[in-house]
């Protein structure tokens, strides 16, 4: 089975190439895909099919040709991943399946995502819905957050930079199953100068519901800007957002949200796939 593995700040993804939709992806498969020790190692799976080839995306065929079939690592599937759509079209564009340079339109299963292509990436996100205040307990400690939808559910808790610094995020934050029912992925965020061209600084880490702590998360920089410009009282604003693994840049208006960031395709090359579904029993 041919792969491909990519990364947008470090937030790593196995590529999985597969126009007609034949190929038989299961939770466990996915999870043993991921494995960073029996398999090829990543945060999340990327099947690259065609809209009208799935039944998620068949409906927004005439929108945009690619679907971007998003699992995590634990082989649970997830609406929207801001740094998977910026991967993604680097892939599409460097195997040919579109134009290496310019716009075009992805399917997500949180919408239809505008996409270009240059020396970095943008990707134009669902616009962050801000709503309600809720808690996320870590470190034996509860943080006050605001709940975020970025097509995909959110909780931004701000901290100073020591706190940022001394978070231990080997496990999930406990957050309320009321107002989350189906998980969040919550970001820790700090305060700083910003540079120049930019509104707003932040430092963010993350937890990713169904992937754990990552490098980066792009859906989670647009949330972390969102409550940013929210508490500076701005409805516009640029956010320049810093994660383990790089920078991210976030353009957000009442009417769009914009991220921008490096996307790399590092290998290709062919998977045994069924040592991965022998594997694949340990993860179900």
């Amino acid at each position: 089975m041919r792969f491909a593995k990519g990364h947008g700040t470090g937030n790593d993804f196995v590529i999985l190439p597969d126009p007609d939709g034949v190929l038989p992806l299961t939770p466990a498969f996915v999870a043993a895909l991921c494995d960073r020790r029996r398999g090829i190692g990543a945060d999340g799976v990327l099947r690259v099919v065609r809209s009208a080839a799935h039944p998620d995306a068949e409906a927004s065929s005439a929108a945009a040709e690619w679907f971007m079939d998003y699992w995590n690592s634990d082989g649970s599937q997830s609406e929207m991943c801001g740094n998977g759509v910026r991967v993604y079209a680097r892939y599409l564009a460097e195997a040919g399946l579109v134009a290496p340079e310019g716009s075009f339109n992805l399917v997500t299963r949180a919408g239809v995502v505008p996409v270009t292509i240059g020396e970095e990436i943008a990707a134009g996100m669902p616009v962050p819905r801000v709503y309600v205040q809720s808690d996320a307990g870590t470190n034996g400690a509860t943080f006050t957050g605001t709940a975020v939808d970025v097509g995909n559910p959110h909780l931004v808790c701000p901290v100073d930079e020591p706190t940022l610094e001394r978070l231990d995020l080997t496990a999930a934050p406990a957050v309320d199953p009321l107002i989350f029912p189906a998980g969040v992925n919550v970001e820790f965020s700090a305060a700083g100068s910003p540079p120049v061209g930019a509104d707003l600084y932040r430092r963010m880490r993350v937890y990713e519901r169904g992937s754990g702590e990552t490098q980066s998360c792009g859906s989670g920089a647009c949330a972390v800007a969102a409550v940013a410009l929210h508490h500076a009282g701005l409805e516009s604003g640029v956010v320049v957002v810093d994660v383990p693994g790089g920078r991210l840049t976030v353009t957000s208006t009442p009417m769009e949200c914009v991220l921008q960031g490096p996307a790399v395709i590092v290998a290709h090359g062919d998977v045994d796939e069924q040592a991965i579904r022998q594997l694949a029993p340990a993860h179900s």
